[in-house]
């Protein structure tokens, strides 16, 4: 079986990350490696902000860290059960829109009702909030430090008002460089290594090109949305492959594709 590296952190689901088992199933055997933690950062601020729904129009959620951010500030009130009911209702009466199904199961969660998940990506969940009716009252947009500006120019553009918070920046994992040289000492250097931020990117590049040697030019990289594969690009990494969707599925049907002799 090919060999691939997924940059990212597992995700337990029944007893196997989606990734692995969708690309395994694809005949690829997948490892992964995190390459990034987060700091959670403004909760008070947030969780003030939480509180008061009748001040915005909606949500947007573009990450499932927005999400947990979100849950751990409304746990800091230490109000009742019945008063985190209220506040879910009233936030319910409001459109919450969200990237990615994983973003949308973990809103579900919550109680809250998602819409958008279908979109993908920042850019088409702009274009899916665009074509509704504006709302008079801004949007309220939790993100990360490094958030991308495709979607806030977007609805500025379109005169949608919106409030961005900051509420987590990513670091490097304490552990990449030392997981790294384990993989490559054991597996050697991958047929493909799939990147699923900018971020992750950055601080795991020069570890891989030093590992990997004079095999790196050979290795398909590989990128979960646009915005990573731009930022590939901007490295001067050739993109073997972009996940249509940011789903196992998507991801591995590329990168099956991706790595088919004669393939571009």
């Amino acid at each position: 079986m090919m060999k691939v590296l997924l940059l990212k952190d597992a995700k337990d689901d029944g007893g196997q990350d989606p990734y692995i088992r969708e690309l395994g199933l694809h005949g690829l055997e997948a490892t992964l490696i995190p390459v990034l933690s987060f700091e959670f950062l403004s909760l008070p601020t947030f969780s003030e902000k939480l509180s008061r729904p009748e001040g915005y129009g909606g949500l947007i959620l573009t990450s499932p860290r927005a999400v947990e951010a979100m849950e751990l500030s409304l746990e800091r009130h230490g109000k009742s059960e019945a008063w985190k009911k209220s506040l879910r209702e009233k936030w319910n009466a409001k459109p919450v829109y969200v990237v990615g199904n994983a973003t949308a199961s973990l809103v579900n969660k919550l109680g809250l009702a998602a819409e958008g998940e279908s979109s993908g990506n920042a850019e088409k969940l702009a274009e899916w909030i665009c074509a509704r009716e504006p709302p008079a009252l801004p949007l309220l947009f939790p993100c990360g430090a490094l958030k991308g500006e495709v979607l806030p120019q977007m609805l500025k553009d379109k005169g949608i008002p919106m409030e961005s918070i900051v509420v987590y920046q990513k670091v490097p994992h304490p552990g990449i460089q030392r997981n790294l040289h384990s993989y490559y000492s054991e597996q050697g250097v991958p047929a493909s290594i799939t990147f699923f931020s900018p971020s992750g990117l950055t601080h795991s590049l020069q570890h891989i090109q030093q590992l990997s040697g004079s095999g790196f030019h050979q290795i398909k990289f590989a990128a979960i949305g646009p915005t990573t594969a731009r930022a590939l690009a901007a490295q001067g990494l050739p993109v073997s492959c972009t996940a249509e969707r940011p789903t196992p599925q998507a991801l591995a049907a590329g990168i099956r594709t991706a790595l088919q002799p004669h393939s571009c």
